[in-house]
């Protein structure tokens, strides 16, 4: 085979499930390049990745990780992304500039469904893979059994690069099914080239011929030859590789041990013959314009630097001092970790840290011009909330100005006040996706905050119509107050909201006091009988009095709020609870335990579907009132084996009685009469 020549700077997004690890592959790959002299480890939070204090404290990556180095003489960033599924949002960003994704999974076939996720979103958008059969020196499990697992999830054919060289139960080593090469592991070192052994070449054959097949469904060329028994040339099968992976119609896969460096040469050589260019994700994304053009992936606001926007160049170069969409950069560099070192240019290919772009956001495309655009999807939906408060109440403003970094540095993450409970909620992917941002407040902001669970936005409404008199009548000094109004109070099909009318003739009510009635009847109704806001009624002013020199648009106002106060109790209130459509996806393997999970919550399934575009998975389209879906992502995942998710709409909202609707206004009265 022939020597590779240098190519332009590329980028390999290291994705893959939690705890597979990813994190010490990138520790593998920068000893082996020669970045570092000493790998880190997780036990001694000493990795290049996971730096930050909420990763440390958790041992395991909360976000993305930055890392260019220098490989056979050539440039590459690798992007190593959390594998919590909660924490997806950067590395479903960091995919999308990448030339190539290495998705890292162990080999255990009981965990493959946990890789379906990634494999969906890498064939979606068209972005080409490799899986890394991670923790081959501790797994029970075998290669064979996790690839045809795996193969069982992925739309595209796996194809086996390499098979294992066996020491008894141990991994000692592997042989290259194209060059036909056999390497003996060396933990901590370089495999070493020895010669192919005799007890595997029977596998090696076999496993060469799938291998062979496999290509050949993608060229006539090297069909022909294999029926006709002609066994192809190794420059022809490596070039067939490349084409087959850089065009994302196979998956290649490699095995080895990233803690002890096993496998870890192969990889990379792969990943340096194979890999596309910059100019492949460029057209991925629809970016087709010359000029000098970056695309912002990631934002982040870094201690004593303010905020850095990291971008790959992917036409022409960046400059520091450059003008792009209008803001001047003011910063350049490249990235290691936590450590950035200073550039003064980035070409096609490269990923920097633009400093001072602070109105650029992650999915900008950046040019000289500010008019070009990708194609870039809206964040994730989100799943679950906390209300949070800041301890101190001066820290209200400081609080809101916290959460709009937190929320650009992560997509996923939104915040916003519940108009009716009047709460400040923070919404991301679950529990623990949350926690970590709330913990960001307290390290990075100096911000002491609480959290608790949201209050459920219950409404209420009436059952019955009733009439009802008021008058308010106060005198004091030279002006008094007089107001008079016959109501009618009358319930609304659910959904109708709040109509008000007048029947008003003859000037009984000043037609300038009738809008006092109207905003009376409305105050009060942010508050009804059970303390909750007053949906689907209509209100009719029927009647009343004035007073030529007493009256006014304030007497009115008071008067029909009282009247309001003493009708609501007789017109037999009730307690109205949300009710959510969900919509939700897993594999069809847990689809008979969606019964339990719903029936459990007071939901009702309205049907089952097969989820299109995605073999193996249903669709389960559920109502459910919105009280039960606090935590319902936590239960979902614990029985999906973490891949299970949903997707939610407000529906409607329905009559809540019993018990517990007793226990909900019975709190809700608590609140008040503290507040």
């Amino acid at each position: 085979m022939s020597t590779k020549a240098p190519s332009g700077p590329r980028v390999a997004a290291l994705v893959g499930p939690y705890s597979s690890g990813k994190t010490s592959l990138l520790e593998s790959i920068l000893k082996l390049s020669g970045t570092i002299q000493r790998k880190g480890t997780v036990k001694e939070s000493s990795m290049v990745g996971d730096a930050t204090a909420e990763a440390k404290a958790r041992q395991m990556s909360t976000e993305l990780n930055v890392a260019s180095l220098e490989y056979l003489d050539e440039s590459w960033t690798f992007l190593d992304c959390p594998g919590s599924v909660e924490l997806a949002q950067d590395g479903l960003n960091a995919m999308l500039v990448a030339d190539t994704a290495v998705v890292v999974c162990e080999a255990d076939e009981n965990k493959a469904l946990m890789v379906a996720p990634f494999l969906k979103h890498l064939d979606e958008a068209g972005i080409p893979h490799i899986l890394f059969i991670n923790k081959m020196d501790v797994s029970t499990g075998s290669v064979r059994g996790t690839f045809e697992a795996l193969q069982a999830i992925s739309t595209r054919p796996l194809v086996l690069r390499e098979i294992p060289i066996r020491d008894g139960d141990d991994i000692a080593g592997h042989v290259d099914l194209i060059s036909e090469r056999a390497f003996q592991w060396q933990p901590g070192d370089i495999s070493k080239l020895i010669e192919l052994p005799d007890a595997v070449k029977d596998d090696e054959e076999l496993a060469r011929t799938e291998m062979l097949e496999s290509l050949a469904d993608f060229d006539d060329t090297m069909l022909e030859s294999l029926l006709g028994d002609v066994v192809p040339s190794t420059e022809e099968i490596f070039a067939n590789f490349t084409k087959d992976l850089q065009e994302n119609l196979i998956v290649p896969v490699f095995f080895g041990s990233a803690e002890h460096d096993s496998g870890i040469q192969r990889l990379m050589k792969s990943l340096r013959h194979d890999s596309p260019e910059a100019t492949a994700a460029a057209e991925r994304l629809g970016i087709s314009s010359g000029g000098n053009v970056a695309q912002v992936f990631k934002s982040i606001y870094a201690d004593h630097v303010g905020k850095l926007t990291y971008a790959r160049v992917l036409s022409g170069e960046i400059t520091d001092g450059m003008t792009l969409n209008g803001s001047r950069v003011s910063g350049m560099n490249k990235m290691l970790g936590q450590k950035m070192d200073k550039v003064a240019k980035a070409g096609l290919g490269e990923i920097v840290s633009l400093g001072r772009l602070d109105d650029i956001h992650t999915g900008v495309t950046l040019s000289e011009s500010g008019d070009v655009s990708a194609e870039w999807p809206t964040p994730l939906n989100p799943l679950f909330s906390l209300a949070i408060h800041a301890d101190e109440r001066g820290d209200e403003v400081k609080l809101s100005g916290a959460l709009a970094k937190i929320a650009e540095d992560d997509p996923s993450i939104t915040y916003g006040p519940e108009s009716d409970t009047h709460e400040l909620l923070i919404w991301g992917q679950g529990e623990q996706h949350l926690l970590v941002s709330i913990e960001k407040l307290k390290t990075r902001y100096n911000l002491a905050v609480s959290s608790k669970r949201p209050q459920v936005p219950y409404k209420e409404t009436i059952k019955k119509t009733v009439t009802q008199h008021a008058r308010h009548k106060k005198q004091s000094g030279v002006h008094g107050e007089f107001g008079d109004v016959h109501i009618d109070i009358k319930p609304l099909p659910r959904g109708s909201g709040f109509q008000f009318d007048d029947t008003i003739t003859g000037g009984v009510v000043p037609k300038q006091y009738i809008p006092a009635v109207e905003t009376g009847v409305k105050e009060f109704m942010d508050r009804g009988p059970l303390g909750f806001q007053v949906v689907d009624i209509s209100v009719t002013l029927t009647d009343g009095g004035f007073h030529a020199v007493d009256s006014s648009e304030m007497a009115f106002k008071k008067a029909a709020a009282q009247a309001m106060r003493e009708g609501m109790p007789k017109t037999g209130p009730v307690l109205l609870e949300p009710i959510f459509e969900v919509d939700i996806s897993l594999p069809n393997e847990f689809t008979s335990n969606i019964q339990r999970l719903v029936s459990g919550r007071r939901g009702q399934i309205l049907g089952f579907d097969a989820k299109p575009g995605w073999d193996g998975w249903d669709e389960v389209k559920v109502q459910m009132p919105q009280s039960e879906m606090h935590d319902l992502i936590i239960e979902l995942r614990s029985m999906t084996l973490g891949v299970g998710t949903f997707a939610w709409s407000f529906d409607h909202l329905q009559e809540f009685s019993g018990r517990e609707a007793d226990q909900v206004v019975e709190a809700r009265a608590e609140r008040n009469d503290g507040g």
